[in-house]
């Protein structure tokens, strides 16, 4: 079946998102546990991108009308759960470790980037997918769907990005777990410092459980249509943003990536007001993730992931560099391994997966690996877009 109807195509792609899910929290399938849905639902959409399924003239202008509207949208949303009063229960410690996993992580990407380019595709292709990969590893994956507009990421360099992300995540947290029994060696190796970790802990933990209201219909369809007009003067803002700059011969800054700058600003600012204590923030973040990796994956073909096996090589190579530099610095600002291995999942996993490594050492310790999670998301599109120009600049 060949499926050219605009409607049609994306009832079909919001099917296939909305299956997975329904599959993962019903079926409990094992499967979710090692490749999570949000990389099934690219896979499958690749694969029927491949086989012809979707007809680009006919599905064309319904991808073309939603998928920047829509990732616009989640960008707001998803940013409206960053405030930065929260982030402060964090404490000065707590945040110079997160960056700290940031900074090395980024110095990996940079340094393994030329031994690796070659062979995965060309610096050409692949520059903008590795920026997007970074803003992932800072912030997690709807940062990393925001770099898909603001940055020329080609499709299939994108869904090997995405293979690398999924299968080095898996393992990555699988070694911190493991790891928890030579905290000891670790910490006696740096010396390191926990006498204030119990305040801390105390604090964040008291944030996020914080009562959380139930939303209603009204919430949802308040914050859809914000969302939605949001998008819509964010790019018209981006493009008056774009040629004011291009006058004083700022153009290397696109309207796409002046749009996204903008509407990350306003999210962060909006997250202060009681805009950000709307309900079904979360939700409705998720909802805007899984429809736009839809599309993105509905252009995408399956032969491009030929390359993909020398990306997840190139990401385990970022990892081995992380964990000799953070060594270091936690040799020299003696740095605990829970904490330096809840912030290296923070990043790397977000706020979702950082509680889990967290609390294998103290149950206490969630709300720290939640609200460095919710740092990362914060500051990831910046994380990325400065990636990027910093790999365009060195290698194209």
């Amino acid at each position: 079946m060949i499926i050219s109807n605009g409607f049609t195509y994306i009832a079909v792609l919001m099917l296939i998102a909305g299956g997975l899910l329904a599959l993962e929290k019903y079926a409990k399938w094992k499967i979710f546990n090692v490749v999570p849905p949000l990389v099934w639902i690219y896979v499958i959409n690749m694969i029927l991108c491949t086989m012809g399924v979707f007809n680009g003239e006919g599905v064309g202008p319904a991808y073309s009308n939603l998928k920047n509207n829509l990732l616009y949208a989640m960008i707001f949303v998803m940013l409206l759960r960053c405030d930065f009063r929260k982030l402060a229960k964090l404490g000065p410690r707590m945040i110079a470790i997160f960056l700290g996993c940031s900074i090395t992580l980024a110095v990996g990407t940079i340094v393994a980037y030329p031994l690796f380019v070659g062979s995965m595709g060309g610096a050409e292709k692949t520059w903008a997918a590795v920026a997007a990969l970074y803003a992932s590893w800072v912030g997690g994956s709807g940062n990393m769907a925001a770099m898909q507009e603001a940055l020329p990421v080609d499709a299939g360099a994108y869904g090997c990005a995405l293979a690398l992300d999924t299968v080095c995540y898996s393992v990555w947290i699988a070694l911190l777990l493991l790891a928890v029994r030579y905290a000891g060696k670790w910490n006696k190796a740096v010396k390191a410092d926990t006498s204030k970790l119990d305040a801390v802990a105390a604090a964040a933990n008291a944030e996020v459980n914080k009562e959380k209201k139930h939303a209603t219909a009204a919430d949802w369809i308040f914050l859809i249509g914000l969302s939605l007009v949001v998008s819509s003067l964010s790019q018209k803002i981006g493009s008056i943003m774009n040629n004011g700059l291009c006058a004083i011969g700022l153009d290397m800054f696109g309207a796409a990536t002046c749009t996204t700058v903008f509407v990350t600003l306003l999210g962060l600012v909006c997250a202060i007001t009681p805009l950000g204590k709307l309900p079904a923030v979360e939700e409705l973040s998720s909802v805007y993730l899984y429809a736009v990796v839809s599309l993105l994956a509905s252009r995408a073909s399956l032969v491009d992931l030929v390359d993909a096996p020398m990306w997840v090589i190139y990401g385990f190579v970022i990892l081995v560099i992380h964990v000799v530099l953070m060594f270091v610095l936690s040799k020299l600002f003696h740095w605990d391994l829970c904490m330096v291995s809840t912030a290296s999942l923070a990043n790397i996993g977000g706020s979702a997966s950082a509680p889990i490594v967290a609390t294998a050492y103290d149950a206490s310790f969630a709300g720290i690996g939640v609200l460095m999670g919710v740092l990362g998301a914060a500051i990831g599109n910046f994380f990325g877009l400065g990636m990027g120009a910093l790999l365009n600049a060195l290698f194209v």
